[in-house]
């Protein structure tokens, strides 16, 4: 798959992302939200493909633009690396454990956005961002990526719960829209 640079510029953010998604979990991730940039380098480490993210967003007002259009910019950036869906496996799932917590994600790239997102963060915030601004995300990655995912997570750190939603997401992507040695679109439409 290529490279792909994409950028964003609006009143709220300005945002730069390079992806290669079938890298080697190398990047750079600055949001200006170090607890995002921690999740979002989980994600690409563990997914094994590089992101360059740069972000310079409103968080004067709070983190809520950063945070949704990095889902908007990642999002389209991944629907362009799949592109039109040749040779990928498009589905995968994933269950990562950490420590007392779990997540599982199971994804279909298939061209079509959708989110259930099952779990409960403890408190009002993880790592200074409001709890519910991560279902937020996924929802803006996944519908502009076209990407079916069901998120479920439990645990009692919301630190590790969080985390593991993140490896398992993009260990889930890195399977999905790996090589399935078969020609054509995995689908029986014949086109995404």
């Amino acid at each position: 798959m290529k490279k792909i640079e994409l950028n964003r510029s609006t009143k709220e953010t300005e945002i730069v992302v390079k992806l290669t998604i079938d890298g080697m979990g190398n990047g750079t991730i600055k949001t200006g939200i170090p607890f995002f940039d921690h999740m979002l380098h989980a994600m690409a480490k563990h997914g094994g493909f590089d992101l360059d993210c740069r972000v310079v967003g409103d968080l004067l007002v709070d983190c809520h633009h950063t945070v949704e259009d990095t889902g908007i910019v990642l999002g389209d950036a991944i629907k362009q690396a799949i592109g039109d869906g040749k040779g990928i496996r498009r589905f995968a799932h994933a269950i990562i454990p950490m420590d007392e917590s779990i997540a599982q994600v199971a994804l279909d790239c298939g061209g079509r956005g959708y989110l259930v997102y099952e779990g409960e963060f403890n408190g009002a915030s993880v790592g200074g961002i409001q709890s519910d601004i991560f279902e937020h995300f996924f929802y803006t990655l996944c519908t502009k990526a076209g990407i079916t995912a069901h998120i479920a997570f439990s645990g009692r750190n919301d630190h590790h719960q969080c985390e593991a939603v993140f490896k398992a997401f993009g260990i889930a992507l890195a399977q999905a829209v790996a090589p399935s040695g078969k020609k054509g679109v995995p689908s029986t439409k014949g086109k995404f």
